[in-house]
């Protein structure tokens, strides 16, 4: 689970949602256009509880594994004992020497299908850093991912698998959802695939200290281990969130649950595509929310609005006329609540679109009209090129070691374990082990495995060179 410290306790689970049957007796849930291929398909209104709803949408509902690979930080450069000394199980309790001690961090997550082509949402916590992703069906298949992006500042990560003609979820908009609505969840918490989850929404547009400019929908739905990036369904089956994080003292659920809004997270996702990351518009101030006795200060009838506090020379917001001590009250028509108001409303402008601003100054109300300046974005975080996995005889799908893992195993041979199967699971490899060696010689790359391997053909069993969790050792895998 990865925890993130977001609302004095908030604590983001890399892992998916559930969505679930609500309680007994709930009115019979609405149409739903989610299907086959991308196809609308109505769910029957005048099904009981919410079965209907979760078995049509849990066909858009993906589990996520993502493998980390960690290089812990060390003084010395000294090189592995290579001893032969001791068995399988005894090298592994054994600790390497600092220059090869590699953590693995295996996480579960969720995410949601929105292209019938394999375009899937989930949480930027899920895949940032990552150098694995596997993506895994409703009906079983699973497929390695490529990380299109992943922003940091909405939690919206975005995923690609090579395929066709996946169910797609309708998306509802959060606009019309209320405090007190029913609302579900499927994901795979602690693995458990495709299970359900639900509650109702507890407030909109909430805003967490540490966690930016998001307008959560929170509800009290349990998540778990296993559920960021699972979607958030209305009982017309549509999605109105992605889950992120949860509040918590220990680590665990405890009743509160956060969801970035839908719209939100579409609108982020379609950057990602285009470009791998996300640009925000620049107004250059900093603003603050209004109190009661600020309200009576500045002399307005309510303390509604977003005071503004800096305004940093040569920017949009100096050029436009802006000065501390004004309160924005609208933005292009629309009431300025809070300060997020007006973030979000940015946010959302085509680039270099003029602004609208409605400002009270000392008493006296103005309208100013301020061009964002140009859209900065965040460095897009980077991520291992999905390699092309090669299948040998045994059971290995494995890929070339990036350079950042060379440098985390502080070795420049090995390959990677993406997925394993047949006679190398049996005996004991695992997938995130890297292999620098077949028998006595070394491997740098899946050639030189594929020929080593090769040389072996005909042997009873092929010792592989693995390293494991801080650990060094042979594993043998049986060839007949």
């Amino acid at each position: 689970m990865v925890q993130a410290r977001r609302a004095a306790r908030g604590t983001r689970l890399a892992g998916a949602v559930l969505a679930g049957a609500m309680l007994a007796g709930c009115a019979a849930v609405g149409r739903a256009e989610v299907g086959a291929a991308g196809s609308p398909v109505a769910i029957r209104s005048d099904a009981p509880g919410f079965s209907a709803l979760v078995g049509q949408l849990a066909h858009s509902v993906v589990d996520i594994r993502t493998l980390r690979i960690g290089r812990d930080e060390a003084a010395d450069d000294q090189n592995p004992d290579l001893s032969p000394d001791f068995d399988f199980a005894d090298r592994l309790a054994q600790p390497l020497a600092t220059q090869v001690q590699v953590s693995q961090v295996r996480d579960l997550a969720s995410g949601l299908v929105i292209r019938e082509d394999g375009l899937i949402l989930t949480s930027a916590h899920v895949v940032a850093g990552v150098d694995d992703v596997q993506v895994q069906l409703d009906d079983g298949r699973r497929f390695t991912a490529r990380v299109l992006g992943a922003d940091r500042r909405s939690d919206v990560g975005l995923l690609k698998i090579e395929t066709k003609g996946l169910p797609v979820a309708a998306l509802g908009d959060p606009a019309t959802t209320r405090a007190g609505d029913w609302v579900a969840a499927i994901s795979s918490p602690f693995g458990f695939h495709s299970s359900v989850t639900a509650g109702v929404v507890s407030a909109v547009g909430r805003f967490l200290n540490g966690a930016g400019e998001i307008p959560f929908i929170q509800t009290d739905v349990a998540i778990n281990p296993g559920s960021s990036g699972s979607p958030l369904f209305n009982v017309r089956g549509e999605v109105v969130g992605i889950n992120s994080l949860i509040y918590s003292a220990n680590g665990g659920y405890m009743g509160l649950s956060f969801a970035v809004p839908i719209d939100l997270a579409m609108r982020v996702a379609g950057q990602l595509e285009r470009e791998g990351m996300v640009r925000r518009p620049q107004l250059g101030l900093a603003t603050q929310t209004l109190t009661p006795a600020l309200a009576d200060a500045f002399q307005l009838p309510r303390p509604e609005g977003a005071l503004v506090v800096r305004v940093s020379a040569g920017s949009a917001a100096q050029r436009g006329g802006l000065m501390p001590g004004d309160v924005v009250v609208a933005a292009n028509g629309a009431a300025i609540h809070q300060p997020m108001d007006l973030v979000n409303i940015v946010n959302g402008q085509p680039e270099r679109a003029p602004l609208q601003l409605q400002v009270f100054r000392a008493g006296r109300a103005l309208a100013l009209r301020v061009v964002p300046g140009p859209r900065l974005a965040d460095a897009p975080l980077e991520f291992k090129p999905a390699d092309t996995p090669w299948r040998d005889g045994i059971g290995l799908s494995l890929a070339e070691l990036s350079t950042r893992l060379r440098a985390q195993t502080g070795t420049e041979t090995g390959v990677l374990v993406r997925e394993v199967e047949g006679a190398a699971r049996r005996d004991g490899v695992q997938r995130g082990d890297v292999i620098v060696g077949v028998n006595a010689e070394k491997v740098s790359g899946i050639d030189e495995f594929q020929r080593a391997l090769a040389k072996a053909a005909g042997r009873p069993a092929v010792a592989l060179l693995v390293v494991r969790q801080r650990r060094m050792a042979y594993v043998s895998v049986q060839l007949r």
